[in-house]
């Protein structure tokens, strides 16, 4: 298994050379946020869509 630390050379190796700061940190913002939401669904920790959309009515 790859570790975080791996993953992040991995993803920031594939940008261009040309990559600035905001793009290697927007990289590792989404593999922070994939990494926690599969965590988060291992955990049960969702909810369905019918209660999603009665959320986002309230927005």
């Amino acid at each position: 298994m790859e570790t975080l630390k791996q993953e992040a050379i991995r993803v920031i190796s594939k940008l261009p050379d040309t990559a600035n700061i905001d793009d290697i940190m927007y990289e590792l913002y989404v593999i922070d946020k994939v990494k926690k939401g599969r965590e988060a669904a291992e955990r049960g920790d969702t909810i369905s869509i019918e209660d999603l959309k009665k959320e986002m009515q309230t927005w």
